[in-house]
C-alpha cells in the first residue's frame, strides 16, 4: 500500500499500483495545449464503450439528448462481453427488491453504499425487460417464463442467464442497437484528461486519437465515466481474466479532476484464483 500525497484523498492508503497513476503527471502540458479549438460539442459525453457506457448512451438518446460515446478500444471491447454467469433481478413471485437488497448488503459485509444498492435492486427488473425489448435472448422455460438460478449468496433464484455467455448476449444486443441509432461513436479514442471550469465543474474531456496520435477536445454539458475496472493493473502481481481495457482509466480521470473516490484501499479478487495457485504449488 502507499499513502497518497496529493489530490482529494491525500493521506489515504491505496494499492501502490493505483497510487503511481493517481500521482502521475498529465500527458498534456497545459501551457502548450490550445483548448480554444473544440472538435466536438455534445449534450452528453460518455467515456467507455462497454455495457454501462452503451446502455447510458441508449437511455440518454431515448430521452432526447445529443450523445457522443468515446471508447479506448472498439465498441463492446469490455468485461461485459466476457461475463458468463448472469444478471440478477428480483422479478419472480417469491422474490422482491427488498430481499435482493438484504442479499447484496450481506454479501458486501455491510460496507455497501445503501443508496447505490437501492438503485441496483429497484431498477433491476425494469432493466431485464428493457434488455429483452431489444432482443436479448435470456434462457426461458417452455411456457415462456424466465429461467432463474442461484447466484453466490442469494436467498432466491434471481440470476437470469443466456447459457454461459450472458454478458456477450447482452453486449452484442445493445451494441447493435446503438449502431442503429443516431449516436456518434469514436473508437480507439480514449479520454486522457477531463476538462473543468473555474468552479471545478466538468465541461468535457481531451481525447487521444490512437491512430493519428492527435488530441481532440470535446465540450459537453454532462460527462459520464463508464470505463470499467482495473484488473489489468495486476495489483500485487495477481493474474486476471479481465479484458485488456480494464486499466482504471476512469478512476484516474475522476481523481485528477477532483473526484473523491470510495473504497480506495480495497480491490476485489475472485477467491478461486489464489486458492487454485496455492493448490498448484502444493502439488508441485
Amino acid at each position: 500500500m502507499a499513502v497518497l500525497k496529493v489530490g482529494p484523498s491525500a493521506g489515504q492508503k491505496t494499492p501502490f499500483e493505483f497510487a503511481v497513476l493517481f500521482e502521475a503527471y498529465s500527458r498534456i502540458d497545459p501551457s502548450k495545449f490550445d483548448l480554444s479549438k473544440v472538435d466536438y460539442e455534445t449534450d452528453i459525453l460518455i467515456i467507455g464503450g462497454g455495457g454501462a457506457g452503451t446502455a447510458a448512451a441508449l437511455v440518454a438518446s431515448e430521452n432526447g439528448a445529443k450523445v457522443l460515446l468515446a471508447t479506448k478500444l472498439r465498441l463492446g471491447d469490455a468485461n461485459t462481453m466476457m461475463a458468463q454467469g448472469g444478471i440478477q433481478a428480483a422479478d419472480k413471485e417469491n422474490d422482491s427488491p427488498a430481499m435482493h437488497y438484504i442479499d447484496v448488503v450481506g454479501g458486501g459485509g455491510y460496507h455497501n453504499k445503501p443508496e447505490l444498492v437501492n438503485a441496483l435492486v429497484s431498477d433491476a427488473p425494469e432493466v431485464i425487460s428493457w434488455l429483452e425489448s431489444f432482443g436479448t435472448m435470456f434462457d426461458k422455460e417452455v411456457d415462456g417464463r424466465m429461467v432463474t438460478i442461484h447466484g453466490g449468496g442469494t436467498a432466491r433464484k434471481r440470476m437470469h442467464t443466456a447459457k454461459d455467455y450472458t454478458g456477450g448476449e447482452i453486449m452484442k444486443t445493445i451494441r447493435d442497437e446503438i449502431r442503429n441509432r443516431d449516436i456518434e461513436v469514436l473508437e480507439f479514442m480514449p479520454a486522457v484528461e477531463l476538462l473543468t471550469d473555474d468552479s471545478g465543474r466538468v465541461t468535457g474531456a481531451v481525447l487521444l486519437n490512437m491512430d493519428t496520435e492527435e488530441y481532440r477536445v470535446v465540450k459537453a454539458k454532462c460527462t459520464i465515466i463508464a470505463t470499467g475496472g482495473s484488473g489489468r493493473l495486476h495489483v500485487q502481481g495477481f493474474p486476471t481474466s479481465n479484458h485488456y481495457g480494464a486499466t482504471a482509466d476512469g478512476l484516474i480521470l475522476a481523481y485528477r479532476a477532483g473526484g473523491k473516490l470510495a473504497f480506495m484501499d480495497t480491490i476485489q479478487y475472485h477467491q478461486q484464483v489464489p486458492y487454485s495457485q496455492n493448490r498448484l504449488l502444493d502439488f508441485l
